[in-house]
């Protein structure tokens, strides 16, 4: 029964509602993703403002679960439309089957002996409204309506910080869908 259950959550659950409340709405009306940080990885502060202009993908990541060999993908996009104005940002997070059970240099060593992962990685978040929910999924879950309901949900962020669009778990980075919305919202 707990295998179904599990099965059950992966096939259906890949995305959830972002609850939409008047003070949450407000919290963010003169916001953007530009005006957050957030610990990298290594527990040092990130201030967003630096991308400022930029596409951002941002996604939520796990080392043990089956869309992992993803990361091959999203560094793929990094190294193809860095230049041009992308920016990825990979959140771990142990919310969905406990499948990021290390600390950042575990996180940090797996992604760079796998998967040669170069871009910007960050301390494990919680993504799931409520309070301990990092301050970036609560953004973006605002702007989008909507929150990873897996490991591996992908948020684009627009140049202007405002604009936010949601691709799901079973979504490749390589997914046509996704990669005509990077290359329309390249700066």
């Amino acid at each position: 029964m707990k295998r179904f259950a599990f099965l059950s959550a992966l096939l259906f659950s890949c995305t959830r509602s972002a609850p939409m409340t008047a003070e949450i709405l407000d919290r963010w009306s003169d916001s953007d993703f530009f005006d957050l940080s957030a610990p990298s990885l290594d527990g040092e502060p990130v201030d967003f403002s630096a991308w400022r202009g930029k596409a951002v993908l941002v996604v939520n990541t796990a080392s043990e679960c089956g869309y992992t060999p993803q990361y091959a993908g999203l560094e793929s996009l990094w190294k193809d439309f860095g230049d041009r104005g992308l920016v990825v940002l990979g959140f771990p997070s142990n919310e969905f089957g406990g499948q990021e059970p290390g600390d950042g240099a575990a996180i940090r060593a797996f992604c760079d002996e796998k998967f040669g992962v170069s871009f910007p990685m960050f301390a494990k978040v919680k993504t799931a409204a409520g309070d301990e929910q990092a301050e970036v999924y609560a953004f973006l879950g605002t702007q989008s309506g909507k929150l990873p309901g897996w490991n591996f949900g992908k948020h684009l962020v627009s140049p202007d910080g405002r604009m936010v669009r949601f691709f799901s778990t079973r979504t490749a980075p390589d997914d046509p869908d996704l990669v005509a919305a990077i290359e329309a919202a390249l700066p």
